[in-house]
């Protein structure tokens, strides 16, 4: 990986050892231990190309540095001319990446670099939607810790990428009281009580199914609630109940015909886990231009 691809993860939050590690993963998995038979084939061992990603549809683009870092872990001295940016919209045909040199090692990085595109860019587009549907309320979409295991960092760069918000990183970053936690708890007051007195400096965030739960976390002074399955008369009472003492997220049933309605009860953050666990891939192609 050379140093403007390292620069360039860095810039966008994203660890360079963790992704290319990933890279080496998916590599091998491609290959399998052995070659690409069908390159091998039929490619001229010497012949050089140029390869152009291309967006075969409208949408949002996100990870374009971790393609480059694929081509670039395949051979660093591939010519990689990036054309797009993370975060822009991008029209049927736009060309985002163009990669020069060997066809043999253009081709082998092909396929991973347009996998990592495609599942970023259907986050970053899906919720790009999420956020247009809400626009002009206030409230803002936030992620969950739905995510593909091994991808939850560049899953939720997409959704930052798609002007989306994210929840935490782990379940180190803040504490979610849920109704497991309650149940052994003793009671929702109780459960937050406890996280608070543990790690008083962790934010702590509790769920409650009912408008009688929010009245006794608010009482016991917690400063973020998850209302969970709530409907949209019961959001709009329980932000008159909470009267600004604490913000409120809508989670549960959410979909993009109720988004606008959710977000306009005056509630502050919308959870959406079909951000990383149900996007559309943006499809996303590959054409090859053989050197004259």
């Amino acid at each position: 990986m050379n140093d403007s691809t390292v620069a360039a993860l860095n810039a966008a939050g994203l660890d360079p050892v963790a992704v290319e590690q990933l890279i080496e993963i998916t590599l091998a998995e491609d290959l399998a231990g052995g070659e690409d038979v069908t390159t091998v084939a039929t490619v001229p061992l010497d012949q050089r190309a140029t390869l152009d990603l291309v967006a075969r549809q409208a949408g949002v683009a996100a990870g374009i540095p971790v393609a480059a870092a694929v081509f670039g872990s395949v051979n660093p001295a591939l010519e990689i001319k990036v054309v797009a940016g993370d975060g822009d919209r991008v029209e049927r045909g736009d060309v985002l990446i163009s990669i020069t040199g060997p066809t043999h090692d253009l081709l082998r990085a092909e396929r991973p670099a347009l996998n990592l595109l495609g599942h970023l860019g259907g986050i970053a587009t899906l919720t790009a939607v999420w956020v247009a549907a809400i626009a002009g309320t206030g409230a803002i979409v936030r992620d969950t810790r739905k995510t593909t295991p091994g991808m939850r960092a560049l899953e939720k760069y997409a959704v930052r990428c798609g002007g989306g918000q994210n929840h935490r990183m782990s379940l180190a970053d803040a504490a979610l009281v849920k109704d497991n936690h309650v149940l052994a708890a003793g009671g929702v007051a109780e459960a937050f009580a406890a996280v608070r007195a543990k790690y008083p400096a962790v934010p702590v965030e509790v769920e409650v199914d009912s408008l009688q739960q929010l009245d006794e976390v608010l009482e016991a002074g917690a400063d973020l609630v998850l209302l969970d399955n709530f409907t949209v008369d019961q959001l709009h009472e329980a932000v008159q109940r909470t009267g600004g003492r604490a913000k409120l997220e809508a989670s549960g049933g959410l979909s993009l015909g109720v988004a606008a309605a959710v977000a306009a009860t005056g509630v502050d953050y919308l959870a959406v886990g079909a951000l990383t666990h149900s996007a559309p891939v943006l499809d996303i192609g590959a054409d090859l231009r053989q050197e004259a």
